[in-house]
């Protein structure tokens, strides 16, 4: 049962698959979500980039024959533990892991891997793929830069990129559409920008933050959350077309 003080989860975080359902798709494409815990401001809760990672992992595996994954769901978020609630583990930790995972699906007979991240601040994900090539496991990681953009402009998001950086337009827009109830009031007043952050990774978000917010959750409609999801479903195509090629290029 749960109690009146309890604040609601947010469900499908794990895939309801079962071993039957695994071996009748036959996928060879894995999809991993990786998310972070840590602090979102007053209103979005600490596994705010978990969530998004399975809102967008969720909706790849409903288009594609892939076999999706449950999150990882503590990453690296160093640069928010000035605020209590936030829990990291090392670049190196998340780097065995990820290897570790993509070691045992390759002994079940799948080799590509495509790591879908929702933490900025999870950059050793970018060398885990980079050295994959000499592994046997094929990997990528969605979505990138370009396919942010894409879906940003085709939903109409006005925050800028740069601005747009921590519990903003995009990040409420998402859970506003995919799991609203855990939206806490607030983030119609809650704007604020620093788009001037050049030191970041040396002194962490408190240096350009008190409320751990940078953007305009004030912008966020959960219809904007809708067509961020749409559009980077249609950009994971290319991703899909080329890991799944016999021959790579």
């Amino acid at each position: 049962m749960t109690g009146s003080g309890t604040r609601p989860q947010a469900p499908g975080l794990l895939p309801p698959e079962t071993t039957d359902d695994v071996r009748d798709r036959k996928a060879g494409v894995a999809v991993l979500p990786i998310g972070s815990f840590e602090q979102h401001g007053a209103f979005l809760p600490l596994v705010t980039d978990t969530v998004i990672a399975c809102a967008i992992a969720r909706e790849i595996a409903a288009a594609y024959a892939v076999h999706l994954l449950p999150p990882l769901t503590i990453s690296c978020s160093h640069e928010h533990e000035t605020w209590p609630g936030t829990v990291s583990i090392s670049a190196a930790t998340l780097h065995a892991v990820v290897r570790d995972i993509a070691e045992s699906l390759r002994r079940s007979g799948i080799d590509v891997l495509i790591l879908v991240n929702a933490h900025g601040g999870n950059y050793v994900l970018r060398n885990v793929v980079q050295e994959s090539a000499a592994t046997g496991t094929r990997m990528a990681l969605f979505p990138g830069s370009a396919d942010w953009d894409a879906a940003r402009t085709g939903a109409g998001v006005q925050t800028s990129s740069q601005g747009d950086m921590h519990a903003g337009e995009v990040e409420t827009s998402i859970l506003l559409h995919a799991h609203p109830e855990l939206v806490r009031p607030g983030y119609e007043t809650s704007d604020f920008l620093a788009d001037d952050r050049r030191h970041l990774l040396t002194l962490g978000m408190a240096a350009y933050t008190e409320s751990g917010v940078i953007g305009r959750p004030s912008l966020a409609t959960a219809e904007k959350g809708k067509e961020i999801l749409a559009a980077l479903v249609d950009s994971f195509a290319e991703y899909f077309s080329l890991l799944t090629l016999k021959e790579p290029r």
